[in-house]
């Protein structure tokens, strides 16, 4: 999910902590409105293979303020992907940047870690307490909450208190009476760390007090930049500023200052502040701000949203934030239910995250310095992922931020040296990563399903250059071939398919804005699916560039070197999302795709298969739950006619992927897909084709939901009987009609009105049969 691994890193399949949690304190039970914060556990996801952070947020904030467990080098750091995983004992630190849920990482800048009594300058080792400055804790001191992290770190009897607001993130230290209390800043750990990964590094202490610095790190977007201020409620009694880089040849001439606590500055490439505070009688607070641009802005951006001293008030604003986001959806459900909706429903508002200092500046993928006006510049785009599901529910859910979304999204392909939409980028920087142009679909969902206050035209132009700039990824040979040959670029199926819904999803923006040549080449290339289609072993395929498939074929393959990006031919020969009723006729008719579906969910395989391919988790069958390719595939029955059989997968994934604790996802959450697929099967429908605005409906897993649209009308979906007994849809009602078929339009939810299923103990074989109630596909109407 979101990397493809390249079989570097151990498999780490399965490995799940097995740890329980309770429920948050103040977790709502059924019925209860408002105040949906308060049943999120942001630890779910933070064991095993789900790569969440526990720390402090607000939605789409440029901070996330979490501790760290471990930063380990980057041959063993895919569990570490987010820095904490909650089988570990020790914390090293509370870093300001993460990413929820992602396959790789970077990121972890800014470490923060208090101390009481004597400083040691290295993290240690965590098998030997002690030997460094980092500290044991107990999950039993854990107060864990969406805007609120709180621990005790036990080797130091420091009770550390975190929270954030969108630029700054607040830390409050209570230390013990009697010990010295210490701040110590490390500018050399990173996420995904590696010897040499920091560039170079700045720190400065000001007259006034305030700490600021900068490093570069050559990670995974290169020559990231990152910089920020910081500034403590009380005095400073001393400091010291270190280089512990060692064994280089020549380090220059030394400044002014004959003791490292006589220095105002400090540069190197392994940066340690020291800063002592004697003995405390009142809690210690930290305020903390980044720029991705310079010192300045860091200053900046501090001193507007970072005012005052009141760590309760701003946590407070954290939790109302919270509270006002996750209030677009009220639900009637158990506790664990509402625990794990509004949980997934606060993973989904994590990315993209605001890369825009107050001031309007945004580095560029060209590592220029922009400035946006009248809009949010945000990054971190995991647009393989996020342009499935998570994007569609902010669609849905809050359409006026997608317009800033989109609006960034232009702006970096306006800055990029390639001329393309951003493919997998964060703090403005391309990464390279995963494949396709599915900044392309995220564009053109937004505008089919209504969105404006972005240039449509500059979108279109931009969505024209990604899908036509030759380099990428073998376009050349896409372009001139219908399809990507295996010989010349690797995992030559997936991008065959992959970039044939692209093209589909840009002919349905251009169709719409009236741009028929441009719709007609368009709707002509997403047809090239059927160049990957090998009606002899019934997989899809990738050809050599005489046209041959390549051989041998294994459809149990895969890993790099195979014709599939993180995938095998049984999870991506379903992949044609805007022509699932071609690729029914191409399989041989309703029966025998049924059939073939069945086989998928039903086969016995051994999770060790994918022993080499981490990132293949989540199986049932060959469908594996716990990655991308295989989301859409449940609701694949709906476009044979057989929906009972998709409201059974969707029971079966729903009970055993995802549960309240932290090993509950089965796999990454790949900044929110993973979440927002729980989110949409929860209210009993699915975005199967982003672009269309069509979704294929399943079957509810809560009692009721209100969803309060942005036009000020609420939609409600509502289920009875909704138990264990029930499990499939018996009728569907629309406003009080009987809905006959298998689909909603987008306009039918922003309406308003009910969604009503009643639920039944036996599957009902005939509602959703007919041809003509099935969602969409281009076979079908010509597109």
């Amino acid at each position: 999910m979101s990397f493809q691994m390249r079989g570097l890193l151990p498999c780490l399949l399965g490995a799940l902590v097995g740890i329980t949690v309770a429920v948050p304190a103040g977790a709502r039970t059924a019925n209860i409105p408002a105040g949906h914060a308060a049943s999120v556990d942001p630890r779910i996801g933070s064991g095993g293979d789900g790569h969440t952070f526990p720390g402090a947020t607000v939605p789409f904030g440029m901070i996330q303020l979490s501790p760290d467990t471990a930063m380990p080098d980057v041959k063993h750091a895919y569990k570490w992907a987010a820095g904490y995983q909650y089988a570990d004992t020790s914390i090293m630190g509370f870093s300001h940047t993460h990413f929820s849920g992602s396959g790789h990482s970077d990121l972890g800048d800014v470490l923060v870690m208090p101390i009481a009594g004597d400083v040691k300058l290295e993290p240690g080792d965590p098998g030997k307490p002690g030997s460094g400055y980092r500290s044991r804790f107990s999950h039993d001191s854990e107060v864990v909450q969406a805007g609120y992290y709180a621990v005790t770190l036990s080797d130091y009897g420091v009770r550390a208190e975190l929270t954030a607001g969108r630029r700054i993130g607040w830390h409050r230290y209570t230390f013990p009476a009697g010990k010295p209390a210490h701040v110590l800043l490390d500018l050399r750990p990173s996420i995904y760390d590696y010897a040499g990964k920091v560039a170079w590094a700045s720190l400065r202490v000001h007259e006034d007090g305030t700490v600021t610095g900068c490093r570069t790190t050559r990670g995974w977007a290169p020559g990231r930049e990152l910089c920020f201020a910081m500034r403590f409620s009380q005095s400073m009694t001393s400091r010291e500023l270190l280089n512990r880089e060692a064994d280089i040849a020549y380090k220059g001439f030394k400044g002014p200052g004959n003791q490292a606590e006589d220095s105002d500055a400090q540069n190197g490439r392994a940066l340690v502040g020291v800063f002592d505070f004697g003995k405390l009688k009142r809690p210690l607070e930290v305020k903390v701000a980044i720029s991705p641009v310079n010192e300045a802005n860091a200053i900046a951006n501090l001193d507007q949203d970072g005012s005052g001293w009141d760590f309760d008030a701003r946590r407070a604003e954290a939790k109302a934030a919270w509270d006002r986001a996750l209030a677009v959806i009220d639900i009637d459900a158990p506790t664990t239910t509402r625990t794990l909706f509004y949980t997934a429903l606060y993973h989904a508002m994590l990315s993209p995250t605001l890369s825009m200092d107050v001031n309007g500046d945004y580095r560029g993928p060209d590592h220029a310095v922009h400035r946006a006006k009248d809009f949010e510049f945000y990054s971190t785009w995991s647009l393989w992922d996020v342009y499935r599901a998570q994007q569609p529910l902010m669609v849905l859910l809050n359409p006026g931020r997608s317009t800033d979304f989109i609006r960034s999204l232009i702006a970096a392909q306006q800055a990029s040296p390639f001329g393309i939409l951003p493919v997998w980028a964060y703090q403005g920087l391309e990464t390279w990563c995963m494949i396709g142009y599915h900044a392309v679909p995220v564009i053109a969902d937004a505008y089919i399903k209504g969105v404006r206050g972005f240039d449509a035209d500059a979108a279109m132009r931009a969505m024209v250059a990604s899908a036509t700039y030759a380099p990428y990824g073998d376009l050349a040979d896409y372009m001139k071939l219908g399809y990507v040959p295996i010989d010349k670029e690797p995992e030559g199926a997936s991008k065959t398919l992959e970039y044939a819904y692209d093209d589909w999803s840009l002919a349905q923006m251009a169709k719409a804005m009236g741009k028929h040549d441009v719709a007609a080449t368009f709707v002509k290339r997403a047809t090239n699916w059927r160049n990957a289609w090998d009606p002899q072993t019934g997989f899809m395929r990738a050809r050599l560039s005489d046209g041959k498939f390549r051989e041998p074929f294994n459809p149990e393959a895969a890993g790099y070197g195979s014709d599939y990006t993180e995938g095998n031919a049984w999870q991506y020969s379903w992949y044609v999302p805007q022509d699932v009723a071609g690729l029914i006729r191409a399989m041989g008719g309703d029966a025998k795709f049924i059939a073939k579906l069945d086989a998928l969910f039903d086969a016995k395989v051994d999770a060790s298969h994918f022993k080499n391919v981490e990132d293949i988790t989540g199986l049932i069958g060959w469908y594996a739950h716990g990655n991308e390719p295989s989301h859409h595939i449940a609701y694949l029955y709906d476009y044979a006619g057989a929906p009972w059989k998709t409201q059974e997968r969707l029971k079966q994934i729903m009970d055993t992927q995802y549960a309240a604790r932290p090993d509950g996802m089965a796999g990454n959450d790949d900044l929110g897909q993973m979440s927002a697929w729980y989110v949409f099967s929860a209210l009993g429908f699915y975005p199967v084709t982003p672009a269309s605005d069509e979704y294929a409906i399943g079957r509810p897993f809560v009692a009721k939901a209100a969803i309060h649209l942005g036009n000020a009308r609420t939609f409600t979906v509502s289920a009875s009987p909704l138990d264990d007994a029930h499990p499939y849809v018996g009728a569907v009602t629309l406003n009080g009609k009987p809905l006959e078929r298998t689909y909603l339009h987008h306009t039918e939810i922003l309406a308003g009105g009910e969604l009503h299923f009643s639920m039944q103990a036996e599957p009902n074989r005939d509602w959703g049969k007919s041809d003509v109630t099935r969602p969409a596909a281009m076979s079908r109407y010509g597109q």
